[in-house]
């Protein structure tokens, strides 16, 4: 994924498509978290004028990373839209965006998709499919994992009779 300048350039003003399969396995090397990358598919499209390039990109793929608790191997889908600026001469003018500057005559925007990759993935990833050989259990003898959403429907029972309390004054008030 690098284009010159003077290849852009025949795209000023003009649709420039982009649709690209490419292997980013070298991020692996970088955070040794990551087991395997599949190949990430690039989609989008380029801006190009005379000050600047801006790439409307999207990169979809998938990522195996281990389990934090069984260290077994999790697929983690990667599915993200980004927008990348490179100014073409020096500072022209000042952004509160971010932008890249422009190294010699070549726009290489594979260092920027790396870092995107390596921003994706999380502090800890938990297999949810308890069907993998290896994955930890869901429950056991007197205990169970207990997910944040099943417990915040479920009312204290030591509060059940203040709810009571609630709907009692409501009818009452109601008469």
């Amino acid at each position: 994924m690098k284009w010159t300048l003077s290849q852009l350039q025949k795209y000023r003003n003009k649709d420039f498509p982009i649709d690209e399969t490419i292997r980013v396995d070298e991020i692996i090397e970088t955070d040794p978290s990551i087991r395997e990358v599949s190949p990430m598919h690039i989609t989008g499209r380029g801006d190009i004028d005379s000050t600047k390039v801006t790439f409307h990109l999207k990169i979809e793929g998938h990522l195996i990373l281990p389990c934090s608790r069984t260290l077994v191997d999790v697929k983690l889908p990667i599915n993200v839209e980004t927008t990348e600026t490179f100014l073409l001469q020096g500072s022209v003018y000042e952004t509160e965006e971010d932008v890249n500057q422009v190294k010699g005559d070549v726009i290489d925007v594979m260092p920027i998709i790396r870092e995107i990759l390596l921003l994706e993935v999380p502090m800890q990833v938990f297999c949810e499919d308890v069907n993998i050989e290896g994955a930890a259990p869901q429950s056991g003898k007197d205990w169970e994992v207990v997910h944040e959403e099943e417990q915040s429907k479920k009312i204290d029972p030591r509060l059940a009779g203040l709810a009571k309390f609630f709907n009692e004054n409501n009818s009452s008030s109601e008469s």
